[in-house]
């Protein structure tokens, strides 16, 4: 019983989790990039990154470390 449920709820999350993907909007690029020094370039990549991310390609996302 406890194989079975374990399986039920790995397809559950595979199926809901697979094929959704959210991208940033160009307002939203927009506005992240305004704070950069290079915003054209910053907004040149930034969407390339969406277009590859919307085709199924793998992009590399950088972590950034949260500073106080």
């Amino acid at each position: 019983m406890k194989l079975v449920l374990n399986l039920f709820l790995f397809l559950l999350a595979y199926v809901s989790f697979s094929d959704e993907s959210f991208s940033l909007t160009d307002y939203q690029i927009k506005k992240y990039c305004t704070k950069e020094k290079r915003a054209i370039s910053c907004i040149k990549n930034l969407k390339e990154k969406r277009f590859n991310l919307q085709k199924g390609k793998l992009i590399e996302i950088p972590v950034v470390p949260y500073k106080r």
